[in-house]
């Protein structure tokens, strides 16, 4: 994923408090080149596993799942993190956001995670594994299965790998992220 990485070095901004903005290329004005060759490489990742649906949660998660569930050919389902006044059968929890400090109550319908589902969770960032946990405790009430998650961007210094692996989580990062101090980017050579 050289690509990816030479993007998170020449236009990623870091901020105070081990804080990494990618707007310009992956969350809010997504590359459409980087984001298929980043679809690829989770396909390459996981596609000897049994996955049948991707999962992620809004908003900055969205781009990669689809693209991933495109290439697998797979439909991908959406955590929202407020609760439609139309949804059935909601399965919920509470996942708190280290970006803007603060909890969200999330949900899915009970409809589209079932125990027939083997499940890739795709998303942008891990770094205390917040999100991720939600995911885990809405795939258990599903009783569905997690093959696998799957990031594009793994901030190492912040431990939410450790916790996931430890749950037993197979966890792919596209590029590790060593360390943030003084606004340095050090990347993880692999």
């Amino acid at each position: 994923m050289q690509l990816l990485k030479k993007r998170i070095l020449q236009d990623g901004k870091c901020y105070e408090g081990g804080i990494l903005k990618v707007d310009g290329f992956i969350n809010h004005q997504m590359d459409p080149v980087l984001m298929k060759s980043i679809g690829v490489e989770f396909v390459r990742r996981f596609a000897a596993t049994n996955v049948n649906k991707i999962m992620t949660i809004e908003a900055s998660g969205i781009a990669p799942a689809i693209m991933t569930g495109y290439l697998m050919d797979l439909p991908v389902v959406f955590v929202k993190k407020k609760s439609p006044k139309t949804i059935q059968n909601a399965l919920s929890t509470t996942v708190h956001s280290f970006t803007k400090d603060r909890d969200y109550e999330v949900v899915i319908s009970a409809d589209f995670l079932t125990p027939n589902d083997n499940v890739l969770f795709v998303d942008d960032f891990l770094a205390y594994g917040n999100a991720a946990l939600g995911i885990i405790d809405l795939i258990k009430q599903s009783g569905a299965n997690l093959v696998g998650m799957g990031f594009i961007i793994e901030k190492a210094f912040q431990n939410g790998r450790k916790m996931l692996e430890e749950q037993g989580v197979r966890v792919e990062s596209l590029a590790i992220i060593e360390d943030l101090s003084n606004c340095c980017i050090k990347i993880k050579d692999e």
